[in-house]
C-alpha cells in the first residue's frame, strides 16, 4: 500500500508542478516576444526596400509589367539577400510576376488590407498574406508602384521567406532550444530548491505539533507532560500555530481533567455499592433474622418480647426504606428529572415549620434548637419543597451529631443587596478532616463521627448539594476552630419586600 504523502511533501510537489508550469509558460512568452520584437526590427529596417524596388523604371513597360527586367531584378536581390522574397501585384492583389521555382507559390491573390494598413502608417508589426503558404502570414515591406502616372499594382515583398525560416529552425533547433531549456532547468532548480527550504523551514511547527498529536494519540493521556514542550515550540512559531497548538494543549488538558473526573466517578461508584451494600446488609441481616425468630419461636415467645422483636424488625426495615428512598431522590436529581419550581417565599417562616419538625427530637436529647434571623429580610426566589428538604437535612444532620445539651442554630442574614445567607451550627464533634474533603461527592455513610448511630441514611449532604446547584447556590463547610460543624449557603432574594421575623424558637 502507498503510503500518503505528508503536508510538507504535497506542498514540495504542487510547488514543483507550478514552477515548471511557470518556467514553461515564461520560457513560451520570451520566445514569442522575442520572434515578435525580431520581426518588427526586421519590418522597421525593410521598410525602404519596396519603395527602392518600385523606383526601378524597367519594371513597367508601356503595355505593363516588364517580365524580363522584372525576373532579372528579383533575381539579383534574392541572390544577395536570400531571406526575401519579392512579387508584384496589380491593383486587385493578384500576383502578377515572381522569381521562384515553379510550385512554390500557393496563392494566386494577396489581401490588399494589410498592405493599405502599411502605408497608412498602422502600429508594427503588420503581417500579410505569405504566397508561398496558404494559411501563412509575415512581415512584408510593400509600395505602391506606378505606370504612366497612374497606380499599376504594388511591390511585395516577403522580408522573411523560405530559406530564412528554414535557416532560422535549424538554428533554433540547436543551440537556441538547448539555451532554453538549460535556462529553464537551472530557474526550476534554484526556485525547487528555495521552495524546497521555505516549506521546510514553514511547515517544521506543524512537524512538532503533529509530533505532539501523534504521541497522545499513542499513548493516551499519559503523554500530556512530554506532549507540552513541543506546544509550546510549535506555539512560539506563529499567531496561528499559537493559537492552534494552545487550543489543542487546552483540549488535551480539559479531556484529561474530564477523564481523571470519570475516573473518580468510577472510582467513587465502586465505593458507593460497596459501601452501600455494606450498609443495606447490617439492617437486613437484623430484619431477617428477628423474622425468623419471630417464625421459629412463634408458640413459645410471650406478646411483650413478639412485640419488642416486630418494633426491631420495623425500625430496621424503616432504615432501609429510608435508604432507599434517598437513593431513588439523589437519582433523580444526579439525572436532571427534578426540575425547581420556582416561587416567592419568606424563608423566616419555613424555617420555623422546619424547627417544628424536630422540637420532640430535641428535648428528647435535651438540645436546644437557636433561630438567629436578621430583621427585614426580603424573600427569597426558591423551590418550597427543596429548600425545605435541605434544611430538614441539614438539621437532622445537626441533631444527630450533637450530644445531649448541646445546641443548634440556624443563622438567616442578608448577603449584600440580593442574597440571604444561611448558616447551619451545632455543638457536635465536627467533620473529620478526611471525611470533609469528599463531604458533598459521595455518601457520608458515617455521618460526622465513627458512630454509625450518627449518619443520615447516607445520602443527606448530597441530595443538599445537588438541590443548591438546581438554585445556582453552592453549600460550603466553613473552618472551625472548636467542636462543631458549620454550613453555609446563599440563596437568591426575590422583590425588595420585607417582613418581620417570626420570634426566635
Amino acid at each position: 500500500m502507498m503510503r500518503r504523502l505528508s503536508l510538507s511533501q504535497r506542498l514540495s510537489a504542487v510547488f514543483v508542478v507550478l514552477l515548471l508550469a511557470c518556467c514553461a509558460a515564461s520560457v513560451a512568452l520570451q520566445m514569442q516576444g522575442s520572434e515578435r520584437h525580431e520581426q518588427e526590427v526586421t519590418q522597421r529596417l525593410s521598410l525602404d526596400l519596396a519603395p527602392q524596388i518600385a523606383n526601378y523604371p524597367e519594371l513597367v513597360a508601356a503595355g505593363g509589367f516588364n517580365p524580363a527586367a522584372v525576373h532579372e531584378l528579383f533575381d539579383k536581390l534574392m541572390a544577395v539577400n536570400p531571406s526575401v522574397e519579392v512579387y508584384l501585384l496589380d491593383e486587385a492583389g493578384r500576383i502578377r510576376s515572381y522569381s521562384a521555382p515553379e510550385g512554390a507559390v500557393k496563392r494566386a491573390r494577396v489581401d490588399l488590407a494589410p498592405i493599405r494598413s502599411l502605408l497608412g502608417g498602422s502600429t508594427l508589426p503588420i503581417f500579410g498574406d505569405d504566397p508561398r503558404d496558404p494559411a501563412g502570414r509575415k512581415v512584408f515591406s510593400a509600395a505602391p508602384l506606378k505606370a504612366a502616372g497612374r497606380e499599376a499594382g504594388f511591390v511585395y515583398v516577403i522580408l522573411q521567406g523560405e530559406s530564412r525560416q528554414s535557416l532560422a529552425e535549424r538554428v533554433n533547433a540547436g543551440g537556441a532550444a538547448n539555451a532554453m531549456l538549460w535556462s529553464m532547468a537551472l530557474v526550476a532548480l534554484l526556485g525547487l530548491l528555495a521552495g524546497l527550504t521555505a516549506f521546510h523551514l514553514i511547515t517544521r511547527p506543524l512537524r512538532t505539533l503533529t509530533e505532539a498529536v501523534s504521541g497522545l494519540r499513542r499513548h493516551g493521556m499519559s503523554w500530556l507532560p512530554q506532549a507540552r514542550p513541543l506546544l509550546r515550540r510549535a506555539a512560539h512559531s506563529g499567531s496561528d500555530l499559537m493559537l492552534l497548538s494552545r487550543s489543542f494543549e487546552d483540549l488535551a488538558r480539559r479531556i484529561d481533567g474530564q477523564w481523571q473526573a470519570l475516573r473518580d466517578q468510577d472510582r467513587q461508584r465502586r465505593e458507593l455499592f460497596a459501601n452501600l451494600s455494606h450498609d443495606l446488609r447490617t439492617p437486613l441481616t437484623s430484619l431477617h433474622g428477628y423474622l425468623e425468630t419471630l417464625r421459629m419461636k412463634a408458640d413459645t415467645l410471650d406478646p411483650a418480647e413478639r412485640l419488642r422483636y416486630l418494633d426491631i424488625a420495623l425500625e430496621q426495615s424503616r432504615k432501609v426504606g429510608l435508604l432507599a428512598q434517598e437513593m431513588f431522590e439523589l437519582a433523580r436529581l444526579e439525572y436532571g428529572i427534578v426540575r425547581p419550581q420556582m416561587e416567592p417565599f419568606f424563608l423566616p417562616d419555613l424555617l420555623q415549620d422546619v424547627f417544628q419538625k424536630f422540637e420532640l427530637a430535641a428535648e428528647a436529647r435535651r438540645q436546644r434548637l437557636v433561630a438567629d434571623i436578621a430583621p427585614g429580610l426580603p424573600r427569597v426566589t426558591a423551590d418550597l419543597t427543596m429548600i425545605e428538604r435541605v434544611l430538614v437535612n441539614l438539621i437532622d444532620n445537626a441533631v444527630r451529631a450533637t450530644p445531649e445539651g448541646g445546641e443548634i442554630t440556624v443563622r438567616l442574614q442578608p448577603r449584600g443587596r440580593d442574597g440571604i445567607e444561611v448558616t447551619v451550627r451545632d455543638t457536635g464533634p465536627g467533620v473529620s478532616p478526611v471525611l470533609a474533603r469528599h463531604l458533598f461527592e459521595r455518601p457520608a455513610f458515617t455521618g460526622y463521627a465513627a458512630a454509625q448511630e450518627t449518619r443520615s441514611g447516607g445520602f443527606g449532604l448530597m441530595i443538599v448539594d445537588r438541590i443548591l446547584r438546581l438554585h445556582e447556590s453552592t453549600i460550603r463547610l466553613l473552618p472551625q476552630s472548636g467542636a462543631g460543624a458549620v454550613f453555609q449557603f446563599v440563596l437568591r432574594c426575590a422583590l425588595a419586600e420585607t417582613r418581620t421575623p417570626a420570634p426566635e424558637a
